[in-house]
């Protein structure tokens, strides 16, 4: 019966439910009829594009360490001329070389994101180098500096610090770029917040303070800036360990963290790229003022 059903399937062209995918064109093709399987490249290549952020110019703040250092790596990688904005010119440099030892394409600029003219001449350098900026990935803040303490313990001037750094400074960036992806009519920012935003950890006021509001202020900005073909986007890590040393947390921290998750296994900068890859990307045109909580389940905002 399968073969009778099979010789009337193959006559209208149709796929049975007990045919891999792909079987009746191989099929085919064995049977010398020139039949060539070209329909999954071209449904490849389509995908692929889709994703894609080759010849992109990707900036990306504090780049030189942690996360913005997995972000280079993963950018160059993938075909990004990335520019490095890092206070730390040292380490940015180091950072650019690991690009060059794998043929990727990177830029220092030094770049401290709380001094506007600073992040001025950020902008003027992109223009200038490349006309263009297609991604801005807002990562610079302070954090794994920062002691655990009550809030009312906070020194004024720290707080206003982590402020000045975690808020003003991506609010400075995307000033800075902003005309170079109006006059492209497209762009993409991905603000870095937290996931301790939504845990409402405490010990850290001024931290969580800033990266609400920097989710905040992703909403706001893509209501304004969506009708010009740009869309602003956060992502919210969890506890993500990398190379930086955090003197506050101590192994049994980490194992209580862990434990908080539905994965349960440390989060490293790897679990991140991904999504910020697909913010950055054609893929998530339709996609703004959301906040993307990327945490292993820890929270389910």
């Amino acid at each position: 019966m399968k073969r009778i059903t099979g010789i009337i399937a193959r006559k209208l062209g149709a796929k049975l439910w007990w045919q891999p995918e792909g079987a009746a064109v191989c099929a085919r093709d064995a049977r010398g009829c020139g039949l060539k399987p070209t329909a999954k490249s071209k449904l490849g290549s389509t995908v692929t594009d889709h994703f894609s952020v080759a010849d992109r110019v990707v900036v990306i703040t504090g780049a030189g360490q942690g996360l913005g250092r997995a972000f280079v790596k993963t950018f160059a990688a993938a075909g990004a001329h990335v520019v490095i904005a890092e206070r730390n010119v040292e380490k940015a440099r180091a950072v650019e070389r690991e690009i060059a030892a794998g043929n990727g394409r990177a830029t220092v600029c030094e770049t401290d994101v709380a001094d506007v003219d600073s992040v001025n001449r950020l902008g003027a350098g992109v223009e200038r180098s490349f006309g263009r900026v297609d991604v801005l990935i807002n990562n610079a803040a302070i954090f794994s500096t920062l002691d655990m303490r009550p809030f009312d313990q906070i020194p004024l001037a720290e707080w206003e610090q982590v402020l000045r750094v975690n808020v003003t400074g991506p609010f400075l960036c995307a000033c800075a770029m902003l005309p170079l992806m109006r006059r492209n009519k497209r762009g993409r920012i991905i603000n870095i917040a937290s996931a301790a935003v939504t845990l409402g950890r405490p010990n850290y006021l001024h931290y969580i303070a800033s990266k609400a509001a920097l989710v905040g202020m992703t909403r706001s900005m893509a209501r304004e800036l969506g009708p010009e073909g740009i869309t602003v986007n956060a992502v919210l890590p969890g506890a993500t360990y990398t190379e930086i040393a955090r003197k506050t947390v101590t192994p049994e921290q980490k194992e209580r963290i862990v434990a908080m998750q539905c994965i349960p296994r440390p989060e490293t900068p790897e679990d991140l790229v991904g999504v910020v890859l697909f913010l950055a990307s054609d893929a998530s045109a339709f996609m703004t003022g959301q906040a993307l909580t990327v945490d292993g389940g820890a929270t389910h905002p």
